[in-house]
């Protein structure tokens, strides 16, 4: 297997808290996406989507959406359990993962590829041009901001996401945090229930 990744990107932060807390090590390369690696006719050949992380098994199946990479790993390293240890629980997991992606770690996106420079269009990734919007970086800080003060609330009466032990869930919650740290919009101060809730997570995660 061959992992082709950028480690201070979002996505790719998840997944390496992942293998990190599993202990897996896999063979990688580093897609710099600040030098647009990731667009060169050599990685779009292996990765026609031009994201990252993706993963090519050794029979040369390409995975190139986080979730898969993370099911599929679970599979094949069980230790430490991170997408939960039943149905009920895998269900939860998986919910949350969603949940987190539609309404935190997009609106964070939101705002920063539709107002920085950099992606000038690239407001999306892929291979099709897409033209910035500035009012789509207003709102994804709005949305931001009531998802923070909602997160606020389910840690108050929980230690973790699902269950009694760190799961994918609470990876995706450390990834968004640090994530809101490019576009300047970490949460609030005064949501004391999540500062704690995060404190937690990024020591038991392993996380500076």
């Amino acid at each position: 297997m061959k992992l082709y990744t950028f480690d201070p990107a979002p996505n790719p932060m998840r997944l390496g808290l992942f293998m990190q807390h599993k202990g897996i090590s896999l063979e990688t390369e580093q897609i710099d996406l600040m030098k647009a690696q990731h667009m060169r006719d050599e990685y779009r050949a292996i990765v026609p989507a031009m994201t990252v992380p993706a993963l090519v098994l050794d029979d040369g199946t390409l995975l190139d959406e986080v979730i898969g990479i993370c099911v599929y790993l679970e599979e094949k390293f069980p230790q430490k359990p991170l997408l939960g240890t039943n149905a009920t629980e895998r269900a939860q997991v998986i919910s949350w993962d969603h949940n987190l992606f539609l309404t935190i770690l997009l609106a964070i996106a939101e705002a920063f590829r539709n107002e920085n420079p950099v992606f000038e269009n690239r407001a999306l990734p892929g291979q099709v041009p897409i033209s910035q919007i500035p009012a789509l970086a207003e709102r994804g800080r709005f949305r931001l901001g009531e998802a923070w003060k909602a997160m606020d609330k389910v840690v108050a009466e929980r230690d973790w996401l699902v269950g009694d032990t760190p799961t994918l869930a609470d990876i995706d919650m450390v990834t968004c945090e640090n994530f809101s740290g490019w576009i300047d919009a970490r949460p609030d101060p005064a949501l004391e229930n999540l500062h704690r809730y995060l404190a937690r997570a990024r020591d038991e995660l392993g996380v500076g």
